[in-house]
Order: structure tokens, then C-alpha cells, then sequence
């Protein structure tokens, strides 16, 4: 039979890391026995009373139905807390808070709800590849625009005033940044909010990093009159270690978690009520939580410094995050290629910064989520 693909899956090509998993999957047949340090996938369990939460009200009866679009009000209601009690932003749970089944959706939905064919959405490079995938799915054309080192990893506001902003109908933004681990400061956030007033772009601010070793969790709803023109998602995935359960949060304006909506009704069904109560208990937790978590990551940042001076790369220790972002030695044509060499040498897997765009070509990436145990073999055989 000769069943074609739609025309949205031309230049949408397999997740670089679901190829990469297969090939270290056949290594390890081989006996290499690799350690990955590639992927930043939590590696923590969530705090015991949320589990907790979970077996008690997954146990009851009565909280296998479906569930509302929109999210239990209690979780709307911790979500709305949790805005005000760490980023000093006031958010009406009732019409200014979407649960979503992890943000990645979130990103889909977005780009699903508003752009059309023909319409253009800012892209940073490097950046996070599902923001381009999700663009193009929905029809929409990437126009990137260059974070560089040089530039602390910010937008060029200069350079985007100088390009057809016309068509431009979203710009994604993500601080703490990934793959750069650079954290946004309040007057960077009013400057992407004036931008967008100013050009009649829709903000979107992916902020699933804001708690891993950063003191500072801020928000882009801090900004002066940012509901106005920014969207914010967010996550449970890495600050509460709850990954695989899947509960994200899109906060905004009434008219735009309304418009997103209209979209995810028509996509998916609520959360599992026991995820949301027990998602809620996440939220609530203090900042107790928090600096024992990063207490864990802080120590593991150290023993990746160290293999990064093995690799003679350089790094900035002011990064936040759950990554370490690295440039090359000089001797190397790209990231791929000394991410290869490490891979089949030395039997460690760290992510090339090409993937995340052109001028992440120059920089490696290794995450912390590893035990201590296993980034010391890792560096032990580097080192070797």
C-alpha cells in the first residue's frame, strides 16, 4: 500500500533523542554498558506526602470519571497560590489558570490555537526543538532569532527591529534558558513584554526551570502589564520531580486561556482527579522541598564541572537549571563531534549543543540528572 504522511510531517524529522536512545540501546547489547548523561529526565521521586496523596484518593471510589477541561479548582486554586507565593504575580484561578497534561501540550496548543498558514513565530536558537516542531505542525513558518554568548544569551532587540516583523504573530522565549542555563532578569522581561506591545506579538514563556539551583524564581507575569501580551507555561516535571505524571499549567489572560482552550477541548479530557489533588500537595510544598533538592543537584554540579575541566571545555557557574552548558576546546569542529568521541571512547553519552540550533553548534551539554555515583564512573573514565 502506498499510504503518504501529511504535508505537516515534511521536515519534521524523529526527536534527535529517540534516535540517539536506540543507538546507546545497541551499544549496550554490545557490552558497552553507556552512561547518559543526555537527557534531562528527573531521576528524584516527588516529595512522600504527595505520593501519599495519591494512593489515598486513587484508592476512593468515587475519582475515576472524567474530568473538566479547565482542571479541578483545587489545582487551579494551588496554582494560583504558587504564582503569588514565589513569583509575586497575581493570577485569578477561575479564569487565568489552564492545567495541562505537562506543558509540552501546552506548546502544541499554542501554536495549534493561533497561527494560520503563512503566519511566522520567533524561534531562539539555540532553544528547545519542540518550539520549531510545534510551529510547523500547526502550519506556521520559523524565523529564528540568535541567543549568543557574547550577548549573555539574550535577544538582540536591535537586530529584531531590523527584520519584517510583519507576519510574526508569536515569539517563544525560556528563561532559565535551555540548553544555556542563562536566568532572565525583571528589566529583561519587561523589555521582551514591551517588544511584543509594541509589534502585536503574543509572548510565550516556557519557565520549567525556575527552581533548579536558582534562588531568584521569577516569572514573566512579574512584568508590568504582561498578561497583556505574554503567555506562561509551566511545570511540575523538574522542580517537584513528577515527569512522568504529566501536569503542566498554562497561566494568562482570561481571552487567551479561553481561546487555548477552545483547541484542547477538542484534544484531550481532564487529568486523572488523584494527580491533580496530589499535583496540588506539590505545589504547596515550602521551600524546605526546594533547597534539599538543590542540595542533591548542587553536589552533582560540582563532580560535572570536574569532568568538564577534563574535557577542557569552558562554562559559565552562574548557569541555573538542571543542565551544565559547556563550549568546546578549539580542536574540535563542533559538539557532535566530541560528544561522538566521548560516546564511543569512553562510553558517556553528553548531548551536542547543535541540537538545539546553529549556535549551539560550539557547546556540549551534560544534565544532572544522574546520581552521584554514576557521575563519578563517568568522570573516572573520562579522566582514564
Amino acid at each position: 500500500m502506498d499510504i503518504k504522511v501529511s504535508e505537516r510531517l515534511e521536515g519534521i524529522g524523529e526527536y534527535y533523542f529517540s534516535q540517539k536512545l536506540r543507538e546507546i540501546e545497541e551499544l549496550n547489547k554490545q557490552g558497552k554498558k553507556i552512561i547518559n548523561l543526555g537527557i534531562g529526565s528527573p531521576d528524584l521521586p516527588p516529595h512522600p506526602e504527595v505520593v501519599k496523596v495519591l494512593q489515598e484518593e486513587a484508592a476512593k471510589p468515587n475519582v475515576h470519571a472524567y474530568q473538566s477541561y479547565k482542571g479541578s479548582p483545587v489545582l487551579r486554586n494551588a496554582m494560583a497560590a504558587f504564582y503569588k507565593k514565589w513569583y509575586q504575580a497575581d493570577v485569578n484561578p477561575d479564569m487565568e489558570v489552564l492545567p495541562l497534561i505537562g506543558s509540552k501540550e501546552g506548546i502544541m496548543h499554542i501554536c495549534m490555537t493561533y497561527l494560520n498558514k503563512g503566519d511566522e513565530a520567533l524561534i531562539p536558537n539555540p532553544g528547545y526543538p519542540t518550539y520549531s516542531s510545534a510551529v510547523k505542525l500547526a502550519g506556521g513558518t520559523c524565523k529564528e532569532y540568535a541567543l549568543k554568548e557574547e550577548n549573555n544569551w539574550e535577544p538582540d532587540f536591535k537586530a529584531l527591529e531590523e527584520i519584517d516583523l510583519s507576519k510574526v504573530k508569536l515569539m517563544w522565549i525560556n528563561y532559565p534558558e535551555m540548553p544555556t542555563g542563562k536566568q532572565a532578569s525583571k528589566e529583561l522581561f519587561e523589555r521582551i513584554v514591551a517588544f511584543g506591545k509594541k509589534h502585536n506579538i503574543l509572548i510565550c514563556h516556557d519557565n520549567p526551570y525556575s527552581f533548579i539551583l536558582n534562588e531568584q524564581p521569577i516569572s514573566i507575569l512579574s512584568a508590568e502589564g504582561a498578561k497583556e501580551v505574554a503567555l506562561e507555561l509551566n511545570s511540575l516535571s523538574k522542580a517537584s520531580n513528577m515527569a512522568g505524571w504529566r501536569v503542566g499549567m498554562m497561566i494568562g489572560a482570561k481571552e487567551r486561556i479561553e481561546e487555548v482552550l477552545r483547541f484542547k477541548s477538542n484534544m484531550d479530557s481532564g487529568m486523572f482527579l488523584p494527580v491533580q489533588l496530589a499535583a496540588a500537595k506539590a505545589l504547596s510544598l515550602d521551600k524546605e522541598w526546594y533547597d534539599q533538592l538543590n542540595g542533591i543537584y548542587s553536589e552533582r554540579r560540582k563532580l560535572v564541572h570536574q569532568l568538564l575541566d577534563v574535557l577542557q571545555c569552558k562554562y559559565d557557574k552562574a548557569q541555573v537549571g538542571m543542565f551544565v552548558w559547556a563550549k568546546i576546546p578549539s580542536s574540535y569542529k563542533d559538539g557532535y563531534e566530541l560528544s561522538d568521541e566521548v560516546l564511543y571512547d569512553k562510553n558517556v553519552f553528553i548531548t551536542p549543543g547543535g541540537i538545539f540550533g546553529s549556535n549551539g553548534n560550539g557547546y556540549i551539554r551534560i544534565s544532572l540528572c544522574a546520581k552521584k555515583e554514576v557521575l563519578e564512573e563517568a568522570l573516572e573514565r573520562v579522566t582514564a
